[in-house]
């Protein structure tokens, strides 16, 4: 199969399945937007793109933000070097000191993306995120999950913590066509894992519509009007998404 009929089959896939599960993780969604709480989403590594898919873009929910590795730096003081650990992600007090740099109240709802949901730092945020009551959403590959071991003290995985499992169907080791002699090219996690946040979300706005409330969306800045009304609703949300002051 090429490239393009393996991504296909994959859309479909995960695109068509899984409903009672999205339904669940916009159901969560949606209680949190009802209730002025945000939503946390966080990654690292490529699964940031799910990150930027869900907080802070055209066709989005305002009350979202991004939480990211580099907000160590931006936002504690540590020096840059730090990002340049390649074994960074796999420390799990990473966690706890962006839990603490975030602007994170108590009806937040996070979403947390990892292929393998191994790592130190998403394990233990998960955890973090657990123990402080708030809802977890995980995007995941189950299959990469699933052969490997987790890389945390605990010996837990994102999926087994979370309140919602999303699986984003990437194969073990996430890239899809297989090389002569071994390896393989052609990930699709960061495909799949986008059309599932943009899926959740459609999902939410058309709950907050069916309750009578209009949906606090992102227009484009490059569209006439799109930053004015942008301005106008994140100005709810100040001091809560990091967009504002």
């Amino acid at each position: 199969m090429s490239f393009l009929e393996i991504v296909q089959a994959a859309v479909a896939e995960v695109g068509g399945g899984q409903r009672e599960q999205k339904a669940r993780a916009a159901a969560l969604l949606t209680e949190t937007v009802l209730a002025g709480g945000v939503i946390q989403a966080f990654g690292c590594g490529h699964s940031e793109g799910l990150a930027m898919e869900i907080a802070g873009r055209a066709g989005g929910l305002v009350p979202t933000n991004r939480i990211a590795l580099r907000d160590v730096v931006l936002y504690g003081g540590e020096p840059a070097e730090v990002l340049a650990d390649p074994m960074f992600e796999r420390r799990p007090e990473i966690a706890h000191r962006l839990y603490e740099l975030a602007p994170v109240k108590p009806d937040d709802c996070f979403v947390i993306a990892s292929n393998s949901g191994i790592n130190g730092a998403v394990v233990e945020m998960a955890l973090l995120v657990k123990q402080r009551g708030h809802k977890l959403i995980a995007l995941t590959s189950a299959k990469h999950s699933a052969g490997v071991d987790s890389r945390h003290p605990s010996g837990r995985k994102l999926s087994e913590i979370a309140d919602v499992v999303l699986d984003n169907g990437a194969p073990y080791g996430d890239a899809a066509v297989p090389i002569p002699g071994g390896g393989a090219v052609g990930a699709i996690s960061s495909i799949t894992a986008a059309l599932l946040a943009q899926q959740i979300v459609a999902e939410v706005v058309t709950n907050l519509l069916a309750a009578g409330v209009t949906p606090p969306i992102y227009l484009s800045d490059n569209v006439p009007g799109g930053k004015e009304h942008n301005a106008l609703i994140e100005a709810r949300y100040a001091g809560r998404i990091r967009r504002t002051a």
